[in-house]
């Protein structure tokens, strides 16, 4: 379902929806940010997405690192809090969520790169190879917030 990113956009329309979600920045000892490209808006992102029904905000981060991405992780901190109600994600059946998203930090413990339904491009980078990358503003925020390692941030 094709996803657009209204932030800080007075002509975005009200939220009918409050979803939990979490995100990884998954950093591997070489210190590269692992990322994946996004079927529904051809942007790069951080691994992640709506926590289910009887999991932690955790692993949430570790099931969608893995289904997106196929790398398997261990959650190690928080990058930071993410609630802004100025910013909603619109859906085409209708659906306008506003941002609750937790991001946290994780390391890789095994697992193979590859592609999903949600994801047509996966790979590692070195932080300074992301700031060229087409990004929504809030992943590039994320990233910025743990690349100047200020967190946990509330936002």
């Amino acid at each position: 379902m094709p996803r657009r990113d209204y932030e800080g956009d007075p002509s975005a329309p009200p939220a009918n929806s409050l979803v939990p979600a979490a995100s990884a920045v998954v950093v591997d000892d070489e210190g590269r940010v692992l990322l994946q490209r996004r079927t529904d808006n051809g942007m790069w992102a951080l691994p992640g997405g709506k926590m289910e029904l009887g999991e932690s905000i955790g692993d949430c981060a570790v099931r969608e690192t893995l289904e997106e991405t196929g790398i398997t992780v261990e959650i190690t901190g928080i990058v930071g809090t993410y609630t802004n109600p100025g910013h909603v994600f619109t859906y085409d059946d209708g659906e306008v969520r506003q941002e609750f998203s937790i991001c946290l930090l994780a390391r890789p413990t095994g697992g193979t790169l590859r592609t999903s339904d949600e994801s047509f491009e996966v790979a590692w980078f070195a932080p300074h190879e992301t700031d060229g990358l087409p990004m929504v503003p809030g992943i590039r925020k994320r990233l910025n917030d743990w690349r100047a390692g200020n967190g946990p941030v509330i936002r």
